[in-house]
């Protein structure tokens, strides 16, 4: 009995080191893209655990030209079957326009329009003057999460049997909400009630 539970030991290491040769997806088939803030901690957000879930993440949990590369890979050839967003509450990416960001460089001596965006791809780069649009800054963390869900639906690198779906973090409360739906604006007060006691 002590060699078999060693050879199953010894497999399930295989298993997880060579996953991608053998074909063995993720262990939830899922795809998490959210934003990069450490106050957003993903694994305890969604009660998922190392092996999980594929997770991006970046500066606001956007949908970018390498978030769309990634999910096309994991979607199409890693068995990934779902792709869950994260947005969250007092995000950095509401705190300034890319208007801001854009002078801002400009005063650290950095011309945005002039920099290549892709050092291995020096060919991609932006057209003069789409910087802010491309940093990509926003001011409802609920209306980005749908817009978000939005974009990796009608992409046509993903499957459309891939269930896609958002989720808006609350730093405040350290709990996950569907956009546009805060508990507190559904808890029962005077008010609601036509203040009847």
């Amino acid at each position: 009995m002590l060699f078999q539970h060693l050879d199953l030991e010894i497999a399930a290491r295989e298993n997880w080191a060579l996953r991608r040769q053998k074909g063995i997806p993720n262990n939830r088939r899922l795809f998490v893209l959210a934003c990069m803030d450490e106050r957003l901690p993903v694994n305890q957000a969604l009660g998922i655990r190392d092996g999980d879930a594929h997770i991006f993440r970046n500066a606001g949990g956007l949908v970018t030209d390498d978030v769309i590369r990634s999910a096309m890979l994991t979607t199409n050839f890693f068995g990934t079957k779902e792709i869950i967003v994260i947005n969250h509450t007092e995000c950095g990416m509401m705190t300034a326009t890319g208007e801001y960001l854009t002078s801002a460089l400009r005063e650290k001596g950095i011309d945005p329009d002039s920099v290549t965006i892709d050092p291995a791809l020096p060919e991609l780069q932006l057209p003069p003057g789409t910087f802010p649009k491309w940093i990509r800054t926003f001011e409802d963390v609920d209306e980005i999460c749908l817009r978000q869900v939005e974009l990796l639906r009608s992409c046509p690198f993903i499957p459309s049997d891939v269930y896609i779906h958002g989720y808006v973090w609350e730093v405040e409360s350290m709990s996950l909400r569907r956009p546009k739906e805060r508990l507190a604006e559904k808890v029962n007060t005077a008010a609601q009630m036509g203040g009847r006691r």
